[in-house]
């Protein structure tokens, strides 16, 4: 039984995430703060700040999933914030290098998420691929430092995979859930103009993906992790209103008070473009969800 040592495991993607890989027969592993080995999923320590990670963890690891950063959009982006993005982000990949270089059994791939925000916030009618440079802003900037440590496991010889995640539709957290609480309330509306795009995947089809990028030797560098269907705010907003049968509410919220709630953040909401999705489907990758009205079926019709 090979096992999956998960750092962030605990989040909307890891906890979906091990609950799919224990159902395909892996062993599943958390880096944490608390430990615990006799749960169902065994809690090893890991210490940021102390530069500490229990080694049995590595020694046992076959694969580690690199998810653990702070929350992008939970917080005003003030410089302290910021920081923390990325260092939650940056530091932790190379503490998990520092330490899996002092190990000699080496795992077969290390697999870090990423965002579509290494391509910034802009909207156009550029689609995005990953051979595209990084932005020069915030997001552009703690995405392309997130993948230059995961970089450094190639130094090792360890398959190297990095998945530039699009907004993650779950019912189990994330946007979703909030996005739908105006809707379902009949005052759901478009935020700004409207025209800003919004790569997203369903849940189930990043865990997909993750999996591949374990069982698929093949798989090295970067994917973009969206949807072949990236539709714009407005049109997100009109679907979502379609699948919940609830009426459009027309005026859009303005830009200002976006910027005004939010700071710097605002552009989370008020920008976006494309990306492809090409490469992982050339990769063999098939969506389970490519439409973002039949996501939305599965996620807001389930009991």
């Amino acid at each position: 039984m090979q096992t999956i040592l998960i750092t962030g495991g605990t989040g909307v993607i890891g906890r979906e995430l091990s609950v799919k890989l224990r159902n395909k027969g892996y062993r599943v592993a958390f880096l944490s703060r608390t430990t615990g080995k006799n749960g169902d999923i065994p809690h090893y320590y890991w210490d940021l700040d102390k530069k500490i990670i229990e080694k049995e963890a590595l020694e046992t690891a076959d694969y580690i999933i690199h998810l653990a950063g702070a929350n992008i959009g939970d917080k005003r982006w003030s410089k302290q914030r910021r920081n923390l993005i990325i260092n939650s982000r940056v530091e932790s990949a190379n503490l998990l290098f520092d330490k899996i270089s002092e190990v000699r059994r080496k795992p077969e791939a290390f697999i870090s998420a990423s965002a579509i925000g290494y391509y910034g916030t802009t909207t156009s009618d550029k689609i995005f691929c990953e051979t595209d440079p990084p932005a020069n802003d915030f997001l552009g900037e703690t995405c392309q430092l997130w993948e230059k440590a995961a970089d450094n496991f190639e130094k090792l010889g360890i398959r190297t995979v990095k998945i530039r995640t699009g907004i993650v539709l779950s019912k189990q957290g994330g946007v979703l859930p909030k996005m739908s609480i105006p809707t379902k309330l009949g005052i759901g509306s478009a935020i700004g103009s409207g025209r800003q795009y919004m790569p997203w995947i369903h849940i189930d089809d990043l865990c997909g993906i993750y999996i591949k990028a374990i069982e698929d030797t093949q798989m090295n560098g970067v994917y973009n992790a969206a949807a072949p269907d990236q539709p714009t705010n407005k049109d997100f907003i009109r679907i979502l209103a379609h699948v919940l049968k609830k009426p459009l509410w027309a005026p859009a919220i303005p830009s200002l008070a976006i910027k005004i709630i939010f700071g710097q953040m605002s552009s989370l909401l008020l920008e976006g473009s494309r990306v492809s999705s090409e490469k992982i489907i050339d990769s063999g990758y098939n969506f389970l969800f490519p439409s973002l009205e039949n996501a939305f079926t599965d996620l807001l019709s389930k009991k």
